[in-house]
């Protein structure tokens, strides 16, 4: 059975939607859940749900990391901190995975440290999906682990986030695009002119230049990018589909005059609400460190939890890093 060891005390909730999240996957994944943090604050949540026999444990840490807290002064001070004590388990081989919805800061410096990085590997990337205009997701990496990347780090991410996605959606042959600001060879800035080149040399499918639309359109599957400009285009998204909802939801509502066409348009809103929602990915997979680690988002409710659970359990299973491992090695000398 996959363990997977959840920080029930990062989000901006906690540890409700952590608990509800982590009860959930145990009932439909088969998983096992480790939910790390104060024991008798979890003890309470978990009490509400009434299912003793599911296979879930509560293991002790007695300090939380908040969304207030300085990443590094919080890794060197708060070592005894549900999100240390959760990397702590993957490490020492008591969890297969580690899910949380914490100080994302705090969470990559904590997994970077204690977990390492893997030996191939010269810079960790978060890979961000998205659902595109296809019907599929497309991911986008790195969104935020690295401010300043230099062309290595961003081939390196070309190839993680290839493996990744393969093992993920199922696609054999992921297309890769570079974003930039033009499809043309020639644009870009100096980054991305000294990626292109090289990375139509590695074994990717690798399309060429993309633009920021493509991240919902579906004409590529993964797209690199160095993590400023990434998280600034995850954060763009994210505020614009909750914006969308609200409108649509604020129209449908005045729009609509009788009560039959308004129950139509809520169906209509939570299809739209599941395709564009977040919690329905679960989460960003920190590629490259040596281990499974999901970050979800602060606001992470009980169902994006279940699906981040989800997501860890599947990259344990599929043995993530041994395959970013063997085929970074593979290319080490183009990168």
């Amino acid at each position: 059975m996959i363990t997977i060891a959840v920080d029930a005390m990062g989000g901006d909730n906690a540890p409700r939607p952590e608990v509800e999240g982590s009860v959930r996957a145990a009932e439909e994944y088969g998983v096992r859940v480790l939910l790390v943090g104060q024991p008798q604050v979890i003890r309470g949540a978990l009490a509400s749900f009434g299912k003793p026999s599911l296979p879930i444990d509560i293991v002790p840490a007695t300090e939380v990391i908040t969304m207030e807290d300085h990443p590094a002064q919080a890794f060197r001070r708060k070592k005894d901190s549900s999100v240390h004590v959760a990397a702590r388990l993957v490490k020492e081989g008591k969890a297969d995975a580690m899910v949380s919805a914490g100080n994302t800061g705090a969470v990559m410096t904590t997994a970077r440290f204690i977990l390492g990085t893997l030996e191939s590997v010269d810079r960790v990337a978060l890979a961000a999906p998205f659902p595109n205009a296809k019907g599929g997701v497309s991911v986008l990496l790195d969104v935020g682990a690295n401010v300043d990347s230099k062309p290595e780090h961003l081939l390196q991410f070309g190839v993680m986030g290839e493996i990744y996605y393969r093992l993920t959606f199922g696609s054999r042959k992921p297309r890769v695009g570079l974003l930039s600001v033009g499809e043309e060879e020639i644009k870009g800035n100096e980054l991305t002119r000294a990626v292109y080149d090289r990375l139509k040399a590695l074994p990717v499918h690798f399309v060429g230049n993309v633009e920021g639309g493509d991240l919902f359109s579906g004409k590529v599957d993964v797209i690199v990018c160095d993590g400023f400009v990434g998280n600034i285009a995850l954060k763009i998204c994210e505020g614009l589909a909750m914006e969308i909802i609200k409108y649509l939801r604020k129209t449908y509502k005045s729009s609509f005059a009788s009560q039959v066409g308004y129950l139509f348009s809520k169906g209509a809103l939570k299809g739209i609400k599941q395709t564009m929602d977040y919690a329905e990915y679960g989460g960003a997979p920190l590629l490259g460190v040596r281990g499974v680690c999901v970050i979800g988002h602060g606001r992470s409710n009980a169902n994006a939890v279940k699906n981040a659970i989800r997501v860890a359990a599947g990259l344990a299973r599929a043995r993530v890093n041994e395959k970013i491992e063997q085929e970074l090695s593979l290319t080490h000398a183009q990168v």
